[in-house]
């Protein structure tokens, strides 16, 4: 595939649109005969506001339940054996592994302070989180498939989203309120460089050579590339208002930003960091995931009580799923590199 759409790029929608009607909640209990037998069978949706995680039936494309799982469930993340996905529950301070097959409950750990984001480093040795209200980001050694605190860092003004370095000696976050990035090392388990960058910087992940940040500037209209060993912005790429979060293709070559704002979604070659397509997702578009044949994209819709499944070939919506309210994190099985 050599580009994200069709490469005419398509006009953004700026039309706000309305919330859907909130669908019925399911019955915790599915019967064996609708139970999908495989992980790759789920899509697992975050409900912030609704402090419950919607499964929807891959194949059939519905909604099949809901589950409570806490206050503000926002990101979830992949253990790395990929038996367990856990989700973060930022204002019941706990994390959530479900079994991704079975979507049952596998164990909750309580006291893990206002886990908004997180995720685990290339190498799996370390689990991090981002605790936005809080101002801190917390470093835990995963050992065994237990978390260890090893330690509680101060980082002023709400860190929101991460991203390792390939060699995992490096953890990247992004500062929301104090419009920077900080860079973090993971053998010192201290800060060791900020940056600043645009307004309310977001998504974040470097490009697959290693080399250059990019980051999302909600409060604006780009994605910043940042090469992160010079400490400098090198580009910015307009892509539109309130781009926010980063999704690779999984081809090593393209990445989306979804700008929230502008209803639209755009698609970044990483090496000429130029946009190449754009399309429109009505609902304010959050999170991605790609199928793993690269021909589907599922997103979320933060404003609309959604999600929209867009043809990547022609960058059209031909699907859209009701969820429920202010639908965030989005996670299936069978999907593609996340770059």
């Amino acid at each position: 595939m050599s580009s994200c759409t069709n490469p005419v790029r398509r006009r953004f929608v700026h039309s706000a649109v309305r919330a859907s009607a909130a669908v019925s909640v399911f019955s915790p209990l599915i019967s064996p005969a609708s139970t999908p037998q495989r992980a790759s069978d789920w899509v697992y949706v975050l409900n912030s506001r609704d402090a419950s995680v919607s499964l929807i039936d891959k194949a059939a494309r519905t909604e099949s339940r809901r589950i409570t799982v806490g206050k503000e469930p926002h990101h979830l993340y992949p253990t790395p054996d990929g038996k367990s996905l856990i989700v973060g529950n930022a204002m019941s301070d706990d994390l959530v592994f479900f079994d991704p097959g079975t979507a049952e409950v596998q164990r909750r750990i309580p006291s893990i302070d206002d886990p908004y984001q997180l995720g685990f480093s290339p190498d799996t040795r370390w689990f991090v989180t981002a605790a936005l209200r809080l101002d801190r980001v917390d470093i835990y050694r995963y050992e065994g498939g237990d978390l260890k605190l090893a330690k509680r860092l101060s980082i002023p003004k709400a860190p929101s989203h991460i991203w390792f370095s390939a060699d995992s000696s490096t953890v990247f976050a992004t500062l929301q309120d104090s419009n920077e990035i900080v860079a973090i090392s993971l053998q010192k388990l201290e800060p060791i460089w900020k940056l600043r960058t645009g307004k309310q910087p977001a998504g974040i992940l470097i490009t697959p050579d290693d080399r250059h940040l990019m980051v999302g500037v909600m409060g604006e209209n780009f994605v910043d590339v940042i090469d992160w060993r010079a400490q400098k912005s090198v580009k910015r790429i307009v892509t539109g208002r309130g781009a926010h979060n980063l999704r690779g293709l999984g081809d090593q070559r393209h990445v989306f930003v979804t700008n929230r704002v502008d209803n639209s979604v755009s698609c970044i070659d990483m090496r000429s960091f130029q946009v190449v397509s754009s399309f429109a997702v009505p609902g304010g578009p959050d999170c991605m995931e790609i199928t793993s044949d690269r021909k589907t994209m599922w997103i979320t819709n933060r404003f609309a009580r959604q999600v929209s499944l867009v043809n990547l070939a022609d960058g059209k919506i031909f699907h859209t799923i009701g969820v429920g309210r202010s639908p965030h994190g989005i996670f299936f099985a069978d999907r593609a590199p996340l770059i």
